[in-house]
């Protein structure tokens, strides 16, 4: 098979992969989706590609990741599907550059087939017409894949953003921490302290209202470095670069000054006060796998300050 046909082949078996773990419910779904992962990493692993494409190692790596965390039940079936979106990423363009690549091995031909016109005007002709045909195949599936491509990262662009506040969703949160790998983070959780009195006393489309307002208050709070996400409901969580964990906490306080300067009011506080957050913080650094011990540390962390009266923010230490 030729270098696009292998990069097609492996991004089917991903993209398999992906559809059994979206409604896997039984080992026997998650292991065949784990034997369609084995498959496209075997296609995948292949010297040129290491060699000319820098997506390739760090997918091979996470495909590995992903098949070790389900091997060991480590990883939901929904986010091990939603994470692969960045090997599908990968193998699209792999497929897309060999096909460039055959373009222009094609138009080379041409050339070479004009030059000898005169020596062979005939067969010369022949050859051109040959040439011509196989230009406009090559062409027409360019458009194809081109525009199936489009298509796809569209999907893919809209699969990683909440609808309503416009900001990153779970999905996109363990894409980033991929594209941060190695890299000193820091994570913040965040939840609106009684959110469901706030709706019900003013109704959904404040609450969403409130939601929204929130998100831009995180992102003036925290800076243009920090990656915002909303988890669902009322959590929200923030990914940016952060050396110590002296700087977290001063990121922390920040997202606190920054809500008691909105005066957000909140008529339903069982504490007579405005709207409050509780907020969680982690620092780690970045890859596959110590994401999740960070995640449950700034979770855990979130839950310390409920448990406390709300109110207020909490780090653990670095994972």
């Amino acid at each position: 098979m030729t270098g696009q046909q292998l990069a097609t082949r492996a991004r089917g078996y991903v993209q398999r992969a992906q559809e059994e773990l979206l409604v896997a419910t039984s080992p026997m779904e998650i292991n065949s989706a784990r034997h369609a992962l084995e498959l496209a990493y075997g296609l995948f692993d292949v010297d040129i590609y290491q060699q000319k494409y820098a997506c390739t190692a760090p997918s091979l790596a996470l495909i590995d990741d992903i098949a070790s965390l389900l091997d060991n039940d480590q990883i939901d079936p929904f986010d091990a599907a939603h994470a692969l979106f960045i090997p599908v990423q990968c193998l699209t363009s792999i497929e897309m550059n060999q096909l460039d690549r055959r373009g222009m091995a094609i138009n080379h031909f041409s050339d070479s087939t004009r030059r000898h016109n005169q020596v062979l005007t005939y067969s010369s002709l022949l050859i051109f017409a040959l040439g011509l045909l196989f230009w406009a195949m090559h062409q027409r599936q360019l458009r194809r894949t081109q525009r199936a491509t489009a298509e796809k990262l569209s999907w893919m662009a809209r699969a990683m953003r909440d609808p309503l506040t416009g900001i990153g969703n779970r999905s996109a949160l363990y894409q980033d921490v991929v594209a941060y790998s190695n890299r000193s983070m820091g994570l913040i959780l965040v939840d609106i302290d009684f959110f469901k009195q706030y709706n019900d006393a003013l109704g959904h489309p404040e609450g969403d209202r409130l939601l929204r307002q929130l998100a831009t208050l995180l992102e003036e709070a925290l800076g243009e470095e920090a990656k915002l996400y909303r988890l669902g409901g009322d959590e929200f969580a923030a990914l940016l670069p952060c050396p110590t964990d002296k700087a977290l906490a001063q990121f922390c306080e920040a997202v606190q000054v920054g809500l008691e300067e909105a005066q957000c009011p909140h008529p339903a506080h069982p504490d007579n006060k405005g709207v409050t957050l509780s907020i969680g913080g982690a620092r780690f650094v970045a890859d596959a796998t110590s994401f999740a011990a960070a995640y449950e540390a700034a979770d855990k962390a979130l839950y310390q300050v409920k448990t406390a009266g709300r109110d207020g923010w909490q780090i653990t230490a670095s994972a």
